[in-house]
């Protein structure tokens, strides 16, 4: 069973305006569904971030819990996120999750993909 962070002790922060976009959106998924970001190989950094929705959590998981959303992160992600502001931005260019992420030395343009520190 996943453990559950308390928002003051969470090595990865939400924003109040990703908690608000996150509580929105699961609302019209699957009953249990949280948002999952996960780290993988790839992107023109290194490293790229992959957003999805899901009702299951596994052991090494971590839940980041603020005003009704919750984020399910694994420990090997979370390892690469240690201090990251989960944002939601919505500008001209659009509307986006954004990580702000003290562990990525480089990122690319569009903010997808990182190379660690």
């Amino acid at each position: 069973m996943a453990q559950l962070e308390t928002e003051t002790l969470a090595p990865v922060a939400l924003s109040d305006s990703a908690a608000k976009r996150i509580a929105t959106i699961i609302k019209s998924e699957a009953p249990g569904s949280r948002l999952r970001i996960a780290i993988s190989g790839g992107g023109c950094s290194g490293f790229q971030y992959g957003f999805t929705f899901d009702a299951a959590t596994q052991a090494d998981d971590k839940i980041i819990a603020k005003d009704g959303a919750e984020v399910v992160i694994d420990e090997t992600s979370l390892g690469l996120m240690q201090g990251a502001v989960i944002d939601f931005v919505e500008d001209l260019a659009g509307a986006a999750f954004q990580i702000r992420n003290p562990q990525a030395a480089a990122s690319c343009g569009c903010g997808n993909s990182f190379s660690p520190v």
